[in-house]
């Protein structure tokens, strides 16, 4: 078996996608990941390269957009029905029919990821302009005390004198 064959159990998959098995188990029984290729019941779960790079794209997916797990099954979905389009596409579509509607396919695919991204992207600005104008009135009151005589702060006594 060459490196690029190689199977990996499931914790070693974990460790390299910074997660843990119990999640990896539960991608795999809502469909976010295929099930580990040709199990015996008992057996060791095993996985290829390519399972690992799905996970992190999966996990990363979730961690920019924010979308719930539906969210994430749906997009991982589409991003199937993507690459199956593209494969096709690759393999020669003589039918100009056939390539417009896998253009068109393709066109909607890329869109609803940019709506994503574009509402992920429009929730931190929003998130950044409440922080800046909070920090801004931070700052102005704290610019007021500084401002203030030391007679109206109040008396102060020396700790010596206490």
């Amino acid at each position: 078996m060459s490196a690029a064959e190689a199977r990996l159990k499931i914790g070693e998959v974990a460790k390299l996608a910074g997660t843990t098995p119990r999640t990896i188990r539960y991608y795999e029984e809502i469909g976010l990941l295929p099930a580990a290729d040709g199990r015996e019941p008992g057996a060791h779960r095993t996985y290829a390269q390519s399972d690992v790079d799905r996970l992190i794209e999966v996990m990363r997916l979730r961690a920019l957009l924010g979308v719930t797990l539906d969210g994430l099954k749906e997009l991982v979905e589409a991003e199937d029905n993507r690459a199956a389009l593209k494969r096709e596409w690759h393999e020669g579509v003589e039918d100009p029919v056939r390539r417009r509607e896998i253009l068109e396919s393709l066109d909607h695919h890329a869109e609803r990821q940019l709506e994503l991204v574009r509402a992920r992207r429009d929730e931190i600005a929003k998130l950044e302009a409440e922080l800046l104008a909070r920090r801004k009135r931070i700052r102005d009151r704290r610019r007021e005390l500084d401002d203030e005589p030391a007679s109206l702060l109040g008396p102060t006594t020396p700790l010596s004198s206490q």
